[in-house]
């Protein structure tokens, strides 16, 4: 081998020496979302958070129901990042402020919780997992099952609002629009079905609900229900603020099960996607298969749910740690 070739040769090894040496060092620095990524920095964390969220859920019911949505009202926009508990600057809007987010609440909880971590382990534990892990601990407050997810997210520093429409689908939206939408952050039918098995808890304001009632009753609409429904809204344009309800499930309204599947299956769904997930070829066998086997739904519910936790989180050294989980760092410091 002449002086040349060695001469390159070496400098090729040295080459992949040094980029196995700095991605072994960012490997190191990054290491992605792992189990119990806390367990040298704050051991505690996980505990704490559950404990609050039982603590919490003890005192108001409806705050697993709100967990619950910040994980895909968050996680779907994205990046799973907490840019949803952002308040409102003078330069930008909260996504909480949007329609999209209409209804949802109880975020004060979620700075309960990272009061009681933070007093634990001072700027350690990001508003993202917790997040996350509050939604994952009020599943299991409502009878779902415990998903074992990993943690190690960071949040995001801006809010996006302006582009959360592009993300998030409306429930009057087509089939076609929701899959694709789902489809785009890795979630395939079944998982979209077993998603929307959320509606099986909580409730559903008239104001998303009343183009199915005026000024005619949507025939598709299983006649024995709709008493109800009109008698829980009596007025044709509801007052958003007004607390003018229609529970999800009637039979089991507190309790994440599969009877959300046979009441839409009975014509019982309260929006139009309810409605389309029980009616479209592309998901409903899953909604019967549902119907049938809670563990089925169960199953694909953590596999789902799992999907969008994981959803292009922030790791590393990207983002921050938030010091309160509605302001960023920067405008806390200020204030």
């Amino acid at each position: 081998m002449g002086t040349k070739a060695v001469f390159l040769l070496l400098a090729l090894l040295s080459f992949s020496a040094v980029s196995l040496r700095s991605a072994l060092a960012e490997n190191e620095e990054d290491p992605g979302l792992v189990m119990n990524f806390y367990k040298d920095t704050c051991p505690q964390a996980e505990d704490i958070i559950k404990e609050q969220v039982k603590l919490l859920y003890k005192r108001h019911k409806n705050t697993a129901f709100s967990w619950l949505r910040n994980i895909f009202h968050d996680c779907a926009v994205q990046s799973c990042d907490a840019s949803l508990l952002l308040d409102s600057t003078r330069k930008t809007l909260s996504e909480k402020e949007m329609d999209r987010s209409f209804g949802m609440r109880n975020f004060r909880y979620i700075e309960n919780i990272k009061e009681a971590v933070e007093r634990e382990c001072p700027g350690v534990v990001s508003c993202a997992d917790i997040l996350v892990l509050s939604g994952r601990d009020g599943v299991v407050a409502l009878g779902g099952p415990y998903i074992p997810l990993k943690t190690g997210r960071r949040d995001g520093r801006k809010s996006r609002a302006e582009i959360l429409e592009q993300y998030l689908p409306d429930h009057n939206d087509s089939m076609s629009v929701v899959l694709e939408r789902f489809a785009a952050i890795g979630i395939d039918a079944p998982g979209l079905v077993a998603l929307l098995g959320s509606h099986s808890v909580g409730r559903t304001h008239c104001v998303k609900l009343v183009h199915r009632l005026y000024p005619e009753v949507d025939p598709a609409l299983n006649p024995d229900h709709v008493p109800h429904m009109l008698h829980k809204c009596p007025d044709a344009i509801p007052d958003p603020k007004a607390v003018q309800y229609v529970r999800n499930d009637r039979g089991t309204p507190m309790v994440l099960d599969n009877n959300y599947y046979r009441n839409i299956l009975d014509n019982k769904g309260l929006m139009m996607v309810d409605h389309q997930l029980a009616t479209d070829k592309r998901t409903r066998p899953y909604v019967k298969k549902m119907a049938k086997s809670q563990d089925y739904f169960f199953k694909e519910f953590s596999r789902a749910i799992t999907l969008l936790s994981e959803n292009n989180p922030l790791t590393g050294t990207k983002g921050e740690i938030r010091k309160v989980c509605n302001l960023a760092n920067k405008l806390h410091d200020k204030s």
